[in-house]
């Protein structure tokens, strides 16, 4: 029976190495190609497609893994700011500029449809952001004017409005991200 372990251990890490594989490939070819076929996507990952299907049932599957893969990395990213210390209007533009820089990384979050799924991803960020947010307002450097919640929520939605008018082309990146700063500031600043 021992004998099985190792020959199992070695398929699992088999099986782990191709799906870090096949995430790593899509990730980048979809940054590019948001349109790539799971074809393509074996092909850049060296797997065969019904490797693909053993780990992702469905290009959505694909996607959602994808898009959890990004989240944790945003989230570990916002935890390394000790949002904690300083100004709570500092750390809360510090916030959105991570996500910002995650969006010029990742074009490809500028092209996958918002889903109820894809919003709950956002409870991480709204973790960390409101409590934030609560504490500029105490200390008085956030309005008091607008709820928190509300605050969290405009916040979350102007930076993707911000992203679809750069995706678009409507702004250049850097306008976008110049804007989307002045309107935020201009939003959480008491009057």
């Amino acid at each position: 029976m021992s004998e099985n372990k190792p020959v199992r251990r070695r398929r699992r890490a088999d099986a782990d190495r191709s799906r870090t594989a096949i995430l790593a490939a899509a990730i980048a070819l979809l940054d590019d190609r948001p349109d790539a076929s799971l074809e393509r996507i074996a092909e850049a990952a060296h797997v065969t497609r019904q490797t693909v299907y053993a780990h992702f049932s469905s290009r959505d599957a694909l996607l959602n893994a994808i898009l959890d893969e990004l989240t944790a990395e945003t989230v570990a990213a916002i935890d390394a700011l000790d949002l904690d210390q300083g100004p709570a209007l500092d750390n809360a533009l510090r916030l959105v500029d991570v996500a910002w820089q995650m969006f010029e990384r990742h074009p490809l979050l500028l092209h996958v449809q918002p889903t109820a799924t894809q919003d709950a991803r956002h409870d991480p960020v709204t973790d960390r952001l409101e409590p934030l947010i609560r504490r500029g307002q105490r200390s008085g450097e956030i309005t008091r004017a607008l709820p928190a919640p509300w605050l969290v929520t405009a916040l979350i939605a102007l930076g993707h409005a911000a992203g679809e008018s750069a995706a678009d082309g409507r702004l250049t990146p850097r306008t976008a991200n110049k804007t989307l700063h002045t309107t935020l500031t201009r939003l959480l600043q008491p009057t």
